[in-house]
């Protein structure tokens, strides 16, 4: 290996949350696995845990969890940290091989009872892609997705704020027959 070469092991994000109990049980069912580290925060101290730890347990400490993803190669973490909006995060996604698999991942999550809309043949972001999207209890939107072929930009691309918790079913709208169904973009509701 010559001294410009870097090994790279896997990509690292690291989120802000609001309730990170919340977030890691989302982020079990949308993974399927658990977390490796998970670190509840101490912003109150319960007098038996105080009564045993003693003075260590006043000692301020934040919410956290870190997956250890493989499929795909992910260091993912949660941090619990207060705020009132989002920043410039658009939304999150996984690049899958085939629309099969678009289709095995959205019934793992329903299973899991995430919540999905899907975009089947939607022509977003310079590529005709079949996709399904979920919503983590902080409003990041993941896609899992795959691209059916390149295009040229037809008109604006508007990639997150799909799941609206409200208006969604937890049954799946879209089969490997019915690949033209697709979120209805004027109002936001799923196709379910």
């Amino acid at each position: 290996m010559s001294k410009t070469e870097v090994t790279t092991l896997k990509p690292h994000i690291s989120l802000n949350v609001q309730n990170v109990e919340d977030s890691v049980n989302f982020y079990r069912k949308l993974f399927g696995i658990e977390p490796m580290k998970f670190i509840k925060g101490n912003t109150t101290v319960h007098s038996i845990v105080r009564d045993n730890l003693g003075l260590e347990s006043e000692e301020p400490r934040f919410g956290y969890a870190k997956f250890d993803v493989q499929n795909p190669p992910l260091n993912f973490v949660l941090n619990e940290v207060s705020y009132s909006q989002g920043g410039t995060l658009s939304h999150l996604g996984i690049q899958v091989e085939s629309t099969e698999d678009v289709l095995k991942i959205r019934e793992r999550w329903l299973a899991e009872g995430l919540l999905t809309v899907d975009e089947m043949k939607v022509d977003c972001c310079y590529a005709l892609q079949n996709k399904t999207w979920a919503r983590d209890p902080d409003g990041n939107e993941w896609e899992v997705f795959v691209v059916l072929e390149n295009t040229e930009a037809r008109n604006t691309c508007t990639c997150g704020e799909k799941v609206e918790h409200q208006e969604l079913s937890t049954s799946g709208c879209c089969t490997e027959t019915d690949k033209t169904v697709s979120i209805n973009r004027e109002t936001q509701k799923s196709c379910c």
